[in-house]
């Protein structure tokens, strides 16, 4: 079905592999559009509890391809980024929770690849940056907006003025990575918390990524009356009785989606 990319289900977590290692996995037009494709599987099951990215071979994603980039003139930039910059933004709306395992480079629409998760793992191998001043352009897919709320305004400026790479271990100690694997653990660990999420109540989970996301871009009192609504229609699902329920007869939980 995919040229570009493998997608795989692991009971109810999914799994995008961008499989383009002869190119460092470097995005093209195939690959957004299967991307595109594989975003709206995601979307349209509801059986998945989270969904993981992650790249083959030793790039997550390099960066995108300069090859089909280079003869672009304004108008044809302008349709790249509004569509790269749409898929982000509709991983980032997922509702279910989202994980990047970078297992290399994760350069300029790599980087930005990742920050549309909501943790990023990496490898001991990984290296983050946003070079693209160095190639006469500037972050084409949000990165200039993710960034900063990942990192601080100052460090992104920095990062972005200079269009330096940055290793994992600088990348945890900054705040852009959530934790440093092992090579040959990073994929371990990002199933390992997946199912960490699947475990608790779906709609549960679903509500607290909305209020995080949502409430974010809302005044306080606005983002605090949203959060306790959500809250309170918590208590109009089958989950909470057996989460509640469980947690008093001290037994395990059996959530049900409802």
């Amino acid at each position: 079905m995919y040229e570009t990319i493998r997608y795989e289900k692991q009971e109810n977590i999914a799994v995008i592999t961008i499989n383009r290692p002869e190119a460092l996995n470097a995005l093209n037009s195939m690959v957004i559009g299967e991307l595109e494709q594989a975003v709206c599987e995601v979307e349209n099951d509801k059986e998945l509890a989270a969904l993981i990215l992650t790249g083959e071979g030793r790039s997550f994603v390099a960066g995108a391809d300069i090859a089909e980039q280079r003869p672009m003139d304004a108008a044809a930039g302008r349709s790249w980024g509004r569509r790269g910059s749409a898929l982000m933004r509709r991983i980032e709306q997922l509702p279910i929770p989202t994980i990047a395992a970078v297992n290399g480079f994760a350069l300029g629409g790599g980087c930005e690849l990742a920050m549309s998760c909501d943790i990023i793992l990496a490898s001991e191998k990984a290296k983050f940056g946003q070079p693209e001043v160095g190639l006469g352009i500037t972050p084409g897919f949000s990165g200039t907006q993710r960034l900063p709320r990942r990192v601080g305004i100052a460090k992104a400026k920095e990062l972005i003025f200079s269009g330096k790479m940055i290793k994992a271990d600088e990348a945890e100690k900054i705040g852009l990575v959530n934790v440093v694997y092992a090579p040959e653990e990073l994929m371990n660990g990002a199933v390992e918390m997946a199912k960490s999420f699947a475990a608790n109540a779906p709609i549960a989970v679903r509500y607290a990524k909305a209020c995080i996301d949502r409430g974010m871009q809302m005044d306080m009192d606005s983002a605090i009356s949203y959060e306790n609504e959500l809250f309170a229609l918590c208590f109009a699902t089958e989950d909470q009785k057996e989460g509640m329920t469980a947690f008093l007869e001290k037994r395990e939980k059996h959530f049900c989606g409802k």
